[in-house]
């Protein structure tokens, strides 16, 4: 109905114009005394085939519609068809729109490309800075000083931050190498508890670590990369205490710290691009770009993580692992 109305309205023009001509027929036939029967009959006329017209060309308008509605929820590189030309507005408008839909593709394939050098150019800096980073730590191995544990306790962070570079050009990417496979949970976690051994110490901060015993369906690397952020951020945010790692029934891994927790007007936006938080802001270091990565790699893991938190008292990650399982082929 509502098309209807917006059909009668786009042709008003033309059917004012029909009704003013038969006005001015009629009238001419009635000033010059014709019989009733000569007037009503080429009238009704008039109007049964004035109404044959309207019904086809309402049909064509609304296909026409229905095909333009269609093309409303594509992008402009899906469009290869567009509806038949009606008239001279319409072959306009078409060609308006085959030429955006170049300069479309043009634009996309010059970003893609800026994209793609862009991408190379950071991966390779990230490599190439690998190299001095594993010189320095070899280095600072050697002795065992105050100094070289801090020394070692910031390079550690610098790592981090660039292993941070590489994950999010590698999120960014057109594909992505996940690599779906069966793990023992615990060596997965234990390997990253590894990495953080020295920040335990140095932190002096108390680990609570459980044996779950599970397998999980996960890509090693990329869930690793998930669960050294939820310790780094544990170890950051916890003065003292201690980190809690357990598994809570049927594969949900549960990281708990004794930190200074997140504000509950925080927690809904930890996981947007940037947001830092009220600890976040008082904590010059923080990025607000570890959970955010998290999230992303999470989803693409198939994994739901989700915090609880409250301030003063701790936050606990939970990362469901339950979603995948194997099967035989």
């Amino acid at each position: 109905m509502q098309f209807f109305l917006s059909y009668l309205r786009q042709r008003r023009r033309g059917l004012t114009a029909l009704l003013l001509f038969c006005a001015v027929f009629a009238a001419s036939f009635i000033l010059y005394h014709l019989p009733p029967g000569a007037v009503l009959y080429p009238a009704f006329v008039c109007v049964l085939l004035g109404t044959v017209f309207v019904i086809w060309d309402f049909s064509r308008a609304r296909e026409k519609h229905r095909m333009l509605s269609e093309l409303r929820g594509m992008t402009a590189a899906m469009i290869d068809s567009l509806p038949e030309v009606q008239g001279a507005d319409d072959a306009d408008y078409q060609a308006i729109i085959r030429m955006l839909q170049r300069e479309v593709r043009e634009n996309s394939a010059a970003a893609s490309a800026r994209y793609q050098d862009l991408t190379e150019s950071y991966t390779l800096w990230v490599h190439q800075i690998k190299t001095p980073i594993t010189s320095m730590r070899l280095s600072l191995e050697e002795e065992d000083t105050a100094l070289s544990r801090k020394l070692s306790s910031d390079l550690f962070q610098i790592e981090q931050y660039v292993e941070r570079v590489l994950i999010l050009l590698r999120l960014d990417a057109d594909t992505r190498d996940y690599v779906f496979r069966e793990y023992a949970l615990d060596e997965i976690t234990q390997r990253c508890l590894t990495k953080f051994a020295a920040e335990f110490i140095a932190r002096k901060i108390h680990l609570n670590y459980t044996p779950c015993g599970e397998t999980v369906v996960t890509d090693e690397k990329w869930l690793s990369f998930v669960v050294e952020q939820i310790l780094s951020n544990a170890l950051k945010y916890t003065r003292e205490g201690e980190i809690r790692i357990y598994l809570q029934k049927p594969k949900t891994l549960c990281i708990a710290d004794t930190g200074i927790g997140i504000d509950p007007s925080d927690l809904p936006r930890v996981f947007e691009k940037g947001y830092t938080g009220y600890n976040g802001r008082a904590d010059k270091r923080a990025s607000g770009i570890g959970l955010y990565l998290c999230r992303r790699i999470c989803a693409g893991l198939g994994i739901d993580i989700r915090i609880t938190s409250e301030p003063n008292k701790g936050t606990t990650v939970l990362l469901d692992l339950a979603q995948y399982q194997l099967k035989n082929e």
